[in-house]
């Protein structure tokens, strides 16, 4: 079977401090923005990925999401534990100085794992967790 990852989710609730996280500060190209009333879903993505996208998407825009619901998810998002994302980059010491000079909300600074990885967390303007691994 070729099946290959085109796009994941991670919803956001503010338009400006996602574009100021992904596309400023990580470097992320913006591939499409649609917006709808005061709604926006913003497709980011590495521009060595052209294949694999990030769709940023508001929490409140599915129809069958009932508002404690919502409220729940919002919740969840504020405290880091709705969404994880697992990012690479071959020099964590790097990425994480810009990342933290940059405003970011740290998590987690860079560790060695007992289990083999050296990783840092950082959360994004909406709350998900992102995870950053150093791969070389």
């Amino acid at each position: 079977m070729d099946i290959t990852i085109h796009n994941a989710f991670l919803p956001h609730l503010d338009r400006d401090a996602t574009l100021a996280f992904y596309r400023d500060l990580l470097g992320f190209e913006v591939r499409k923005e649609v917006g709808y009333n005061d709604m926006y879903w913003i497709t980011v993505g590495h521009p060595d990925q052209p294949g694999v996208s990030l769709v940023l998407h508001p929490p409140a825009a599915d129809p069958g999401v009932t508002e404690d619901e919502r409220r729940t998810v919002t919740e969840m998002m504020a405290k880091g534990t709705y969404a994880i994302l697992t990012l690479a980059t071959p020099d964590l010491t790097a990425t994480f100085e810009k990342l933290e000079s940059g405003g970011a909300e740290i998590v987690q600074e860079p560790i060695d794992q007992p289990y083999g990885i050296r990783d840092c967390a950082v959360r994004d303007p909406a709350g998900n967790l992102l995870r950053i691994n150093e791969v070389r």
